[in-house]
């Protein structure tokens, strides 16, 4: 192995670099899209498996490129796509539920930011990247529902219930998906690194 090298890495042109990175991108918001539509209701904040895939993206892309495939995907919704997940629009942007796309946008940047620190995170470090993620994303989502319901639908929500039905009953899924998503990078980051996906 030459000095500076990661491990296993693929020497690639900037152009070849580039186009994998756009590929891997699109197949994020791709992913993102879907995870919409793969959903449990619950009151108040449907739980999706966006979240999954919004980590996965900062875990393996880095802060930068994985917030902007979440990013891409809250446009195109925002652009008319039915691709949130209660359909599309920039009327969408009035949901209470929307702070919780913003949330992914900025939670896959600190996850990526946390994982990326190491060259070959371990599980314990993923795992806090996810959680830490997590947190951004709750902190975004429960915030924008707070204040859009009380300054712009005219409906209060009492702080208990905004605790209970936008974190308590949401919160034990994306747990799990923390784990999930911890478990996915250790064995994917190496093939990331290593140019065996996205080419």
């Amino acid at each position: 192995m030459r000095p500076g090298r990661d491990y296993g890495a693929k020497v690639q042109s900037p152009r070849r670099e580039q186009t994998r990175s756009t590929i891997l991108c699109a197949m994020f918001t791709a992913l993102i899209a879907a995870g919409a539509f793969i959903q449990i209701p619950i009151p108040a904040v449907p739980f999706t498996l966006q979240y999954l895939f919004t980590m996965l993206a900062g875990l393996l892309l880095g802060p930068k490129k994985g917030s902007l495939a979440a990013a891409v995907y809250i446009c195109l919704g925002l652009a008319g796509l039915p691709i949130f997940a209660h359909g599309g629009g920039i009327e969408y942007i009035v949901q209470p539920s929307f702070g919780y796309l913003i949330g992914f946008a900025a939670g896959a940047f600190v996850t990526g930011v946390i994982a990326g620190r190491k060259t070959r995170p371990g599980y314990k470090r993923l795992l806090a990247a996810n959680f830490t993620g997590l947190g951004i994303v709750y902190l975004f989502g429960m915030a924008y529902y707070y204040l859009i319901s009380r300054f712009y639908l005219g409906s209060p929500i009492g702080l208990w219930p905004l605790f209970l039905y936008c974190f308590l009953l949401a919160v034990p899924g994306d747990i799990l998906l923390c784990f999930a998503g911890a478990y996915l990078g250790r064995r994917l980051i190496p093939l990331i690194k290593e140019g065996r996906i996205g080419t």
